[in-house]
């Protein structure tokens, strides 16, 4: 018995807090003698099984445990790091199956005082936004996190990284071991089986590695080796830990074993010998409301319980996984009902393509909206409703159309948006328009749609393809200003990168031709577009005419005749009864033309562009002649392909899109031409 006493007085001395020589420590388990000697904070703590437990399964929090010493990793402020070693085993237990939230860090930091500055999430209970990245940090984290964080450029949401002074890592790599052999093997973070963990600094060539493996055997290979002097970043003292975090998402992170050694190697521990745990029950609180509502009405009506059940579950909210990253506001279903007053006929505003399009007020706001209900039978399905969603939802521009929210319930897919009281540019220029745009509406309007497109093409952070523009994607708001919308075609890639191929999708008598050949849309093809709508609005006549002359048929062909003969004004359009600046129209057509070459090259950028409309530079006197489809006559089968993919306006509120049949893309391909450019000025037509 006495020796026993002076065993444990032993093993209590060797961790007092304070001890300036403590260099070594192991941890077999915790148990409440060992965690004097752990500072914990947040909602960290020894369970009953003798693990250190992190976090639960509560969103939003945070939880630290360092040990509670420091440990001097420098001779002086000015002298080299010392080498060091760790090794631990932690586990991860996610509340939902392969959805993490957010991750654990081992962290060696100058401070155990984290509550009044860290956050949770993906700051992982480390730093906050204004800290990132600070010098004076000192900090040295080497993260196991299983979400990905865009806003730190995270490779996947199952990886290791180190990280100096902030969440973005140096360095990271997906979580995997190498076998014997050299083979590579992945690891599951949040499988919720043990993991070690070995993280070695050897001082003499600055180099730190990370190994990770399912055993407690180290392989030979480490997954991440990085070259990093330490020596300015660490104070003389630091402290050793861990910090983990929970988002929208929850985890339960744990570390069921720890050693550590400065200028050495960490003792091995045992994962045989270390202790385990039964995963987390989780809770059903859906289930228990559930059980409570047919406690409470069983005595009622057997029947009127079946009813009001089946009616709860056809009209809940499910959501699914990838609903969780993407913004912005959600709508329930219920308010989108409401505010549509049941989604009634009286409501609508247009069909199109992809479905209906209803105004609606908000309840609480009282805000008048736009709700894109697209239908079941749709083309456009989930692909290009989170697209619309993913992008729209981050654009700001005064002359695009502003997404205000969504809603998904079963195959309902609902898109909010401001709501444009003049309707589309299409309505007013085609057919019996209710009013007619004056020709300074429609170049402010031509203008507005300008500038929005090379917001898309330069201004965002990255690039956006926009793939439809045309006239009835254009809406006019209460000032008849320009706005483009309908983003669900929409293709993003990052500035300096070149688009990677897709399925050819755009609508007919807009969509440049090489897109077909290639496969590729580009900012050049979003251009040849616009070149079609700046047509439209000076003629006031779709890109292609079924009821025009066979001369007539398809509009940049004919526009491009009129002009190389001096008849330019010609085709100016009727409606309008010669109330329009000459010079400005000339300058559109001729802007029309040059953007409508089938050569992608000869295009101008949207830069340019703006500028010829703002009058900062002259268009170019001579214009390349744009290339145009080949004789209507002979086109055997072409009226077919019009068929299939007419154009967004032939009839009333249409919006078909071309892309959406394989058969009628290849014949489109088989017609597609690109003659060789000729050039003309005016004087030479003559």
């Amino acid at each position: 018995m006495p020796n026993l006493f002076i065993l444990m007085v032993v093993l209590i001395f060797l961790t007092i807090p304070g001890s300036s020589n403590l260099d070594e420590f192991i941890y077999n388990g915790f148990n409440q003698v060992t965690k004097t000697n752990i500072s914990l904070s947040g909602v960290a703590n020894i369970n009953k099984h003798g693990i250190l437990q992190l976090t639960n399964d509560t969103s939003r929090l945070m939880g630290h445990a360092l040990f509670s010493s420091p440990i001097q990793l420098k001779n002086s402020s000015t002298s080299p790091v010392h080498s060091f070693s760790t090794c631990f085993a932690f586990s991860i237990v996610p509340e939902y199956p392969k959805l993490g939230g957010h991750g654990l860090a081992f962290t060696i930091t100058p401070s155990k005082d984290f509550v009044n500055f860290a956050l949770p999430s993906q700051y992982l209970g480390l730093l906050n936004a204004t800290d990132l990245g600070n010098f004076s940090n000192h900090l040295l984290a080497v993260e196991f996190d299983t979400v990905q964080d865009f806003e730190f450029g995270d490779i996947n949401d199952n990886h290791v990284g180190i990280n100096i002074n902030s969440l973005e890592s140096n360095k990271s790599a997906k979580a995997a071991y190498f076998t014997d052999d050299f083979v590579g093997q992945d690891i599951n973070l949040k499988s919720g089986k043990r993991i070690m963990a070995w993280i070695d600094y050897e001082s003499s060539t600055n180099l730190l590695n990370v190994t990770i493996s399912p055993s407690s055997s180290k392989p030979k290979i480490p997954i991440i080796s990085y070259h990093l002097d330490l020596s300015p970043i660490f104070e003389q003292n630091m402290y050793v830990g861990f910090s983990a975090s929970t988002g929208l998402l929850a985890s339960s992170h744990y570390v069921m074993g720890w050693s550590f050694k400065v200028n050495g190697i960490a003792k091995f521990l045992d994962l045989n010998s270390l202790p385990s745990f039964s995963k987390p029950k989780k809770n059903h609180p859906a289930l228990i409301v559930l059980v409570l509502i047919l406690a409470l009405f069983v005595s009622i009506s057997s029947i009127f319980l079946a009813i009001y059940v089946m009616k709860k579950i056809k009209e809940r909210d499910v959501i699914e996984d990838w609903e969780l990253d993407i913004g912005p506001h959600r709508y329930s279903y219920q308010e989108l009902k409401k505010a549509t007053r049941g989604f009634k006929d009286s409501e609508l505003l247009g069909i199109g393509g992809f479905g209906k399009v209803y105004k609606g007020i908000l309840p609480n706001l009282k805000t008048v909206v736009a709700v894109k209900r697209i239908s079941n039978g749709s083309k456009q399905g989930l692909r290009e409703f989170v697209s619309e969603i993913s992008t729209i939802g981050r654009l700001r521009h005064r002359n695009l159309v502003q997404l205000q929210g969504w809603c998904r319930r079963g195959g309902d897919l609902l898109l909010v948006y401001e709501f444009m009281p003049n309707g589309s540019l299409d309505v007013c220029l085609f057919d019996e328009p209710k009013f007619i745009l004056s020709w300074e509406q429609r170049i402010n309007i031509i203008k507005g749609v300008a500038s929005g497109l090379l917001y898309l093409h330069e201004g965002f952070e990255q690039v956006v393809i926009h793939r439809d523009i045309k006239a009835s994607n254009v809406l006019l708001d209460c000032d008849l200003n320009g706005r483009l919308g309908d983003f669900g075609l929409a293709k993003l890639h990052d500035h300096g990168e070149n688009p990677g191929t897709t399925r050819v999708v755009g609508t007919l008598g807009y969509l440049a031709p090489e897109v077909p050949r290639t496969g590729r849309a580009t900012a050049s093809s979003d251009v040849f577009a616009f070149g079609a709508l700046l047509l439209e609005v000076v003629c006031g006549r779709r890109p292609i005419e079924h009821k025009a002359a066979p001369n007539e048929f398809i509009l940049v062909d004919w526009v491009w005749c009129q002009f190389v003969q001096g008849k330019a004004m010609d085709v100016v359009d009727a409606k309008l009864k010669g109330e329009y600046d000459g010079n400005e129209v000339l300058m559109v057509i001729k802007l029309g033309l040059m953007c409508s070459n089938n050569e992608a090259l000869i295009r101008p950028k949207m830069r340019d562009i703006v500028r010829y409309l703002e009058g900062e530079i002259g268009l170019p006197d001579v214009v390349t002649r744009p290339g145009g489809y080949p004789d209507r006559r002979a086109m055997e089968g072409f009226n077919n392909l019009l068929g299939l993919y007419p154009s967004s306006s032939f009839e009333n509120g249409s919006q078909n899109s071309l892309g959406r049949n394989e058969d009628a893309d290849r014949s489109f391909a088989s017609i597609s031409t690109s003659p060789l450019p000729l050039l003309y000025t005016r004087e030479e037509a003559r």
